[in-house]
């Protein structure tokens, strides 16, 4: 509940009454929108900008302080950014890369790939597609088809074309209702990107050793049918079901958590077959060997930046929780709490009640 102590203090981080302010309540922050932490102000845009040279200080002196300052919180930025793997901040700096002097679009593909749009419609269609993470990250490209939609075919290419290490992005609902348990806790994962792998599995029914292209399309199809059973599958197998983070690329951009995004987005059941394309010598493959994979086979070819970008636009990533009356010194103010699905964290919005004002994100505010 919100309270006048609360408000206050607030308020004194705010540092004026009118018009409305969002700060954020947890420890973690949200970058975007209306929130304002560490001495500066973000916009919509992403574009961030620290509220120096309003002070008493003038001169040399009061230049060189403020610019330490400046510097000291944008290498407090940076370490931030390496200690996490949330995205939104590193996807609101990309943003304008492409065209100087005005942000890109969100739903604009980076230069030289294909739109999300294009991706989606492969998909529904049972068309694989080339995914790209980013090259500070694994700078590798998977290629990835919705788990309800793969044919015999399409796992018979992904074999010849792969490391042949075949996983199946899954919700970690429908792994807890197929009863398919991490391969090891979470404290204990040393794999480069923590990715949760989960206890290998093959469809009990129908198929025979589990290796062949058949097999392991049949133990893929079966997973994405919500109306499996835990009975219905036999461990270990030869499919890799793989546990999505909730709140998928926009909490974290891998590759497991983009081939559920993009089946849902597909209009498909939420599991994406994914494994990583290599080069016939058996190295990964990288960037300009992945575009010429993906004009040689007439594939989509999308990077996950640019799949973030695409839900930061079109997904409702805010919910309103709840809002009430908050009387103060200053005033009376009209409180309204958020949370995002980037954590369960909240975050306060402070309207100053004129008798006109109307909450953050509504018409006329």
């Amino acid at each position: 509940m919100l309270t006048t102590h609360h408000a206050r203090a607030r308020l004194g981080r705010l540092g004026r009454v009118g018009g409305a302010y969002s700060a954020p309540c947890g420890r973690r922050r949200m970058p975007g929108g209306l929130a304002t932490f560490d001495g500066y102000r973000g916009d919509n845009a992403g574009r961030w900008q620290h509220p120096v040279g309003r002070g008493s200080q003038t001169g040399r002196l009061g230049r060189t302080a403020r610019a330490s300052s400046v510097e000291r919180e944008k290498e407090r930025g940076k370490e931030k950014e390496r200690e996490t793997e949330a995205t939104p901040a590193r996807v609101y700096q990309d943003l304008g890369r492409s065209m100087p002097g005005r942000a890109r679009p969100l739903d604009m593909p980076s230069d030289g790939f294909d739109s999300i749009e294009a991706a989606l419609e492969a998909l529904r269609k049972g068309v694989p597609v080339v995914v790209l993470d980013d090259e500070d990250r694994e700078n590798e490209g998977d290629l990835i088809v919705t788990g309800d939609r793969v044919t015999e075919e399409t796992m018979a290419f992904i074999v010849e074309h792969t490391s042949g290490v075949i996983c199946l992005g899954m919700l970690g609902e429908d792994l807890d209702r197929l009863q398919i348990p991490l391969m090891i806790p979470p404290t204990m994962n040393e794999e480069a990107m923590s990715t949760a792998f989960t206890v290998t599995v093959d469809l009990r029914e129908g198929t025979t050793t589990g290796i062949s292209a058949y097999d392991r399309t049949a133990t893929i199809r079966a997973l994405a049918d919500r109306s499996s059973a835990p009975n219905d599958f036999k461990r270990p197998g030869h499919i890799f079901p793989l546990r999505c983070r909730p709140g998928g690329t926009l909490v974290r951009p891998g590759h497991t958590e983009a081939s559920v995004d993009l089946a849902l987005l597909a209009g498909c059941a939420p599991a994406g077959v994914l494994c990583e394309i290599v080069n016939k010598d058996g190295t990964m493959s990288r960037t300009p060997e992945l575009l010429e994979f993906s004009k040689r086979h007439n594939l989509p070819c999308i990077t996950i930046a640019d799949l973030i970008r695409y839900r930061l636009k079109y997904d409702r990533i805010v919910e309103r929780t709840a809002e009430g009356r908050v009387e103060t010194r200053y005033g009376a103010f009209k409180a309204f709490s958020y949370t995002t699905i980037f954590g369960d964290e909240e975050h306060v919005a402070l309207v100053y009640d004129d008798g006109e004002s109307t909450s953050p994100g509504s018409p006329g505010s």
